[in-house]
């Protein structure tokens, strides 16, 4: 836990030094609780874990820090649902959940779907990856970093 003026208190000192050191175009994966994120990380992404918290209480928290990118379609990305699923018309509640979050923050862009195995791989070049303790199913969530203009910078 961070104690200091304006800094959510769920954001870790860890999770906070990665979203400084992220660049322009980076990007940070919201991993919920069955994302193989040891896995994925033993490939290159940082681990920060996040037992315990759930991904729209730490999404709320970083956006209220991290820009997200206007120079893509769509900044936030989800895992879209595998073949079985989609037939049996599984609902993500969830899912509006982090546009309302977004939509909040600024964002107006739509969520982008990326298929299971392809959400694995860009997770792999992701800057890191935050274990959380998220149960929804379809919960992970990938941000990319944008700009901060120079005269909104304090």
């Amino acid at each position: 836990m961070v104690v200091l003026r304006g800094i959510p208190s769920v954001l870790s000192p860890e999770l906070l030094y990665a979203l400084a050191k992220m660049g322009h175009g980076d990007e940070i994966v919201l991993a919920d609780a069955n994302f193989p994120a040891s896995s994925i990380c033993a490939c290159g992404p940082k681990e920060i874990r996040a037992d315990g918290l759930g991904i729209p209480q730490l999404l709320e928290a970083i956006l209220k820090l991290l820009p997200l990118d206007t120079y893509v379609p769509c900044p936030a990305a989800v895992m879209d649902l595998v073949d079985s699923d989609k037939q049996r018309c599984l609902a993500v509640p969830v899912w509006e959940t982090y546009r309302e979050l977004l939509n909040h923050a600024g964002s107006q862009s739509p969520l982008e779907m990326v298929e299971r195995f392809a959400f694995y791989e860009r997770a792999k070049k992701a800057f890191a990856v935050v274990a959380t303790g998220e149960t929804a199913l379809y919960g992970n969530l990938i941000l990319k970093k944008g700009v901060i203009p120079a005269d909104q910078l304090q």
